[in-house]
């Protein structure tokens, strides 16, 4: 009898574990242990101690070769980890912990193969970074492939590991509360001589301030939680708008779930959870509703919506004779060379100067000291409207702000420039 009952425990162990695996109604292609999904977006849920981790369904092929993973929240110590595994990978353990896994780990930069002690490998890894994982298939019948990572599109390191029967499956490891990650398994691997070549127009060094927001070349892609008005993702240029560089342009490349994008201007301490327009010293032409927001978050009716591939964009209309601060030497506006590519654009620009318009700004600028200019306003180069406003000290830089997940914007901060 006693035989039997440790048979029959032994048994019972087995199917727990199997259903704790599998997951309570998860579908039989994907597994994870402590960790919540909701569509592509992973937060972990346990108790700190214990790993929680996620496999995906489907094996790395030829065909689908890479996968990349956007961290949203380190949590309490950012032990993410980024890899690939077995089928039937413990869903206790952290991603190349176990032998015939591999994994980056965000928290110290270590590569993890089969081994629970990591080798240095690679920088760390923090919120708005993005890891991606993938593999050089050529030598996997031969029981081996080579695993490369990313960080931000730039490889970070490779090694070689042998390959079971079943294939490499795409994973992702936690271990702290707090801690969400943003899964893409249908990324593509852009080669690093490609993306160099992207880099030529934008540069990073383009933004002097960055929240929750990922540049890769022109491109500026939202990374935040997108739940509430507090998960704004802010860019703001380095430099502010001056008489030789007075407009820029946006086209929204994707408009995610809600396509809350904003284009303004705004004071170089902007709050970094504010939507461009919702706070004093900034004015801003928002996507979603078509609305001005002008250092309010009331906005008034401005415009048409803008949708997928509408290009949105933001000047100054200076005085002729106007010198911004430490701008002495700049010359007036007859004296600058334009070239746009809609001859809107061009009519803005050099539309009369001596025309009064008084629009309803905020109460508290119309108070501030400070020289006033009007702000224009376009979509696919055409104006749309005007609001005049002081200028605060420092200038007003150009903003973009993002608040739903999958937004994408193309950004070209100089688009009348010769």
């Amino acid at each position: 009898m006693d035989d039997i009952n440790v048979l029959h425990h032994k048994c019972l162990l087995n199917l727990r574990r199997r259903i704790q695996d599998v997951g309570d109604g998860l579908p039989a292609q994907e597994r994870y242990m402590r960790l919540q999904k909701d569509g592509d977006m992973l937060s972990y849920h346990g108790n700190s101690e214990e790993v929680g981790c996620y496999v995906a369904g489907h094996p790395l092929s030829k065909e689908n070769c890479y996968f990349e993973v956007t961290i949203v929240d380190t949590g309490v110590r950012g032990t993410i980890a980024v890899g690939l595994v077995p089928r039937f990978y413990r869903l206790d353990h952290q991603p190349g912990w176990l032998p015939y896994s591999v994994a980056y780990h965000a928290d110290n930069g270590k590569l993890y193969n089969g081994n629970p002690v990591g080798q240095q490998f690679g920088p760390k890894c923090v919120r708005g970074d993005c890891i991606g994982c993938g593999i050089h298939s050529e030598n996997t019948e031969a029981g081996f492939t080579t695993v490369f990572f990313t960080k931000n599109g730039k490889e970070v390191g490779s090694v070689e590991i042998p390959v079971l029967a079943e294939g490499l499956f795409p994973a992702v490891g936690m271990h702290s509360m707090g801690e969400e990650v943003k899964v893409d398994l249908q990324a593509e691997w852009v080669l690093e001589e490609d993306y160099s070549m992207m880099m030529v127009d934008s540069q990073e060094d383009d933004w002097g301030r960055l929240y929750d927001v990922r540049v890769s070349g022109t491109l500026l892609e939202y990374v935040g939680k997108g739940k509430s008005i507090m998960d704004v993702g802010l860019a703001q240029a380095r430099q502010p708008l001056t008489t030789r560089c007075h407009y820029y342009e946006v086209e929204i490349v994707d408009a995610g779930e809600k396509c809350y994008i904003a284009l303004g201007l705004a004071r170089k301490d902007y709050p970094r959870n504010r939507h461009p327009g919702w706070s004093r010293g900034s004015v801003a032409y928002h996507a979603d509703d078509g609305k001005i927001f002008h250092g309010s978050g009331v906005g008034d009716a401005f415009g048409p919506r803008c949708f997928k591939g509408d290009i949105m964009g933001c000047g100054i209309m200076f005085p002729l004779d106007y010198i911004l601060d430490g701008e002495g030497d700049m010359d007036g506006w007859d004296g600058l060379e334009i070239q746009s590519a809609y001859a809107g654009v061009e009519d803005v620009l050099y539309m009369n100067n001596e025309e009064e318009e008084e629009e309803d700004g905020e109460a508290a600028e119309q108070d501030q000291e400070g020289k006033k200019v009007t702000v224009f306003f376009t979509r696919n180069g055409k104006l749309m409207g005007r609001r005049e406003m002081a200028v605060p000290p420092g200038g007003l830089y150009p903003t973009v702000g993002m608040l739903s997940s999958g937004e994408k914007v193309k950004v070209d901060l100089h688009p009348l420039s010769g």
